[in-house]
């Protein structure tokens, strides 16, 4: 993408770097692994990951009153935390969060509800917060019983270092125990008209819109008063954009907490700004991509055939390869359009329809745009090329 020296490495500065967001004016960046004001993070080795690496982290919102919004994959084999977050957590009023990586919890039976009960239980009563305000949030391999020892044995020193560590310090350690393939934290913190905004999101393969295996996690002290449409907005026009292999995780979690203490609402665009910027250092993270694509298609039917249309384009692989290779091949654009609309009669798709030009250009970012004359419905979507080194990360994944 444009300003990366390398998709292999983390951008060195600035944030929205994409020429697909719109971020309103007046923003002052902060130190990326600072929070808003009014929270704290931290993040702790505890032994999940079994290489050392920061695996456990938490944050806490210290204000008394947050108003909060979460949102939760649709995936119908759901993993524990999620199921957790659906049934037993004061969802509008959320203090904290718990979140492991290497270990997804999921496809894990009843015992893996009990285990994200007990992370949640452990850390309510260290922080001395009610356990229904405490969101659960894990990521990693599916199907493997969480090391409970380990878990429970790493949240002292997580509720110390919430203590102990000043707010750049513990933000910086929480984005990376929520890591698993990202080659790179993926954060942010501003402030704009009076208020402060921080995120953190991981997320880097299993991404397909609805949402994928990511999480992210976004604090700010502005009134948002209500917050459930307000991240459905966002997350509409964001994470439910984005797409690197097709696959809808188990474990897709976004959660915003507001103190409101600023006494400004949030400027408009602003989360919708964010999220997808933070949507598109995912999928161009996309476990060894090297470019990010957007499909559109106007002139549909309706919102569903242009939707249908967009990600079957997103996710052909031919598709994926030739905007790897630089190919301007809009045959295969045709041929994926025209498998999403099997059955129908569109006559045929040519050049005069399509336009992959960009395909062949230097820049990391490539619009390709199809066009049906079928009526006035348009849609998008975000999605990554496809590279050897996504088949030999998902190949090795659990070894």
């Amino acid at each position: 993408m444009s300003g990366y020296p390398s998709l292999s490495v983390p951008p060195e500065s600035g944030f929205f770097r994409s020429r697909w967001v719109d971020p309103p004016s007046g923003i002052e960046f902060h130190d990326p692994s600072s929070l808003a004001v009014g929270f704290r993070a931290a993040g702790v080795s505890c032994g999940i990951q079994g290489s050392g690496a920061t695996d456990l982290g938490a944050v806490i919102c210290d204000a008394d009153e947050v108003s909060s919004s979460i949102l939760l994959t649709a995936n119908a084999a759901a993993a524990a935390p999620v199921r957790v977050c659906r049934e037993n957590l004061d969802q509008s009023g959320i203090r904290a969060v718990i979140v492991n990586s290497g270990n997804a919890n999921a496809s894990t039976g009843d015992q893996g509800i009990l285990d994200a009960l007990a992370m949640r239980d452990e850390l309510a009563s260290g922080l001395g917060l009610a356990a229904d305000s405490v969101a659960v949030a894990e990521t990693g391999v599916i199907g493997v019983p969480l090391q409970m020892e380990t878990v429970l044995g790493g949240i002292p020193d997580l509720v110390s270092a919430l203590a102990g560590h000043t707010a750049s310090q513990g933000a910086a350690r929480f984005s990376e125990a929520i890591m698993t393939t990202d080659k790179w934290p993926k954060r942010v913190s501003l402030s704009v008209d009076g208020i402060t905004l921080s995120a953190q999101a991981k997320g880097a393969g299993m991404i397909e819109p609805g949402f994928a295996t990511m999480l992210c996690f976004i604090q700010t002290d502005a009134l948002v008063p209500e917050p459930v449409p307000v991240l459905r907005q966002a997350v509409d026009s964001s994470f439910e954009r984005i797409t690197v292999d097709g696959q809808m995780s188990t474990n897709d979690t976004v959660l915003l907490q507001a103190t409101g203490t600023s006494g400004r609402e949030l400027p408009p665009g602003l989360l919708d700004a964010v999220l997808l910027q933070l949507a598109l250092e995912i999928v161009s993270d996309g476990e060894g991509a090297s470019r990010v694509g957007r499909a559109r298609v106007t002139g549909a039917a309706d919102p569903e055939e242009a939707e249908m249309v967009a990600r079957k384009i997103a996710n052909s692989p031919l598709v994926k390869t030739a905007l790897l290779g630089r190919d301007p091949n809009w045959g295969r654009i045709a041929q994926a359009a025209g498998h999403a609309l099997a059955g129908q009669d569109i006559g045929e798709l040519g050049p005069d329809v399509i336009e992959a030009e960009d395909i062949a250009g230097d820049g990391r970012e490539a619009d390709l745009t199809l066009r049906l004359d079928q009526g006035d419905a348009e849609a998008h979507v975000y999605f990554s090329d496809l590279t050897h080194e996504y088949i030999v990360i998902n190949a090795e994944y659990t070894t």
